[in-house]
């Protein structure tokens, strides 16, 4: 949702217009490429790829709902479809960006739900042992065996007397 509406307004500030149904549809493409990724993190080399297409995607839709007849489209090359070097270099820095910021936003969710998911264990777990149930662990850590020290070699007490 954030990453739509900053190409909706990208494409605002750079002078096109982005009709209602073109921004429904581009949501609506944004949740259908996302939905199957949800659920597990994510690296950068996934997100990257699939911004790069749904990108390009949402070009082609602003682009094509800005043009107003088919004739604008056949008259002027640089009308959208076919971009120019200044927004293919736009493009891919927003591209670049957006995916190392969902990266890194991704990243941070998920350890931040791991932590939280330890804390909760710590805190629910002793609460559902039941009075026939067993402890998951004891309090007190057992005594170790005492063991035989074969190699032992004692050097306490008081230096032996030496005589000359």
């Amino acid at each position: 949702m954030v990453c739509l509406g900053l190409g909706m307004a990208a494409h605002l500030l750079g002078g096109a217009a982005v009709a209602p149904p073109a921004a429904l549809g581009a949501l609506g493409l944004a949740c259908a490429a996302a939905f199957p990724l949800s659920g597990r993190e994510r690296p950068l080399a996934v997100i990257l790829p699939l911004l790069a297409a749904v990108q390009v995607v949402m070009h082609l839709l602003f682009s094509l709902s800005h043009a107003a007849s088919p004739q604008e489209l056949a008259g002027h090359l640089h009308s959208g479809l076919v971009p120019g070097l200044g927004m293919l270099v736009t493009h891919g820095w927003a591209i670049g960006l957006t995916a190392l910021w969902l990266a890194r936003g991704e990243a941070a969710l998920w350890a931040l739900l791991r932590r939280l998911a330890v804390r909760l264990l710590v805190i629910w777990l002793p609460l559902l042992t039941t009075p026939f149930s067993t402890p998951l662990w004891t309090a007190e850590p057992r005594a170790l065996r005492p063991a035989v020290l074969r190699h032992v070699v004692s050097r306490r007490g008081p230096p032996g007397i030496a005589i000359a």
